[in-house]
């Protein structure tokens, strides 16, 4: 028996395939689904979901929302989503250090407002660097 996933964002389904596995980047931690889960809704952050179809993993990066399991079927409702194999790691790695430098000048400039914002586009990056195979170190 396999789950139905469907990643689906305001604008496409970014994933709509049957799985053996998915771990959720949930807001109190990584969250690990396997067929028969209890009913289930909680609060997806900003992160990597792993999905395994057959014995490979696919990852995608997802940018904060909720996810629903129920009856072998989950639900994945984001703002944002990306499949790690098409985000180039490259560009992810050169945005994802902008994005810590930029972090690191809003912590030492004292203005919460631009540490909120900064914090925010830096585990975007992230997300997106670690979903294209990225090794990150904070």
């Amino acid at each position: 028996m396999t789950l139905q996933v469907r990643v689906i964002t305001p604008d496409k389904i970014v994933w709509d395939d049957d799985a053996q596995e998915i771990i959720l980047p949930s807001t109190t931690g990584q969250l690990g689904v396997l067929t028969n889960h209890a009913p289930l809704l909680t609060a997806i952050d900003i992160g990597v979901m792993q999905v395994r179809s057959g014995k490979e993993w696919k990852a995608i990066a997802v940018m904060g929302g909720f996810a629903e399991v129920e009856n072998n079927e989950v639900k994945v409702l984001v703002n944002g989503a990306q499949m790690g194999d098409s985000i180039d790691s490259e560009t992810a790695r050169a945005e994802f250090e902008q994005a810590k430098q930029r972090l690191e000048k809003a912590k030492e400039s004292g203005n919460r407002q631009q540490q909120i914002q900064a914090s925010q586009v830096f585990k975007r990056t992230m997300a997106r660097f670690q979903a294209s195979g990225g090794m990150v170190q904070i």
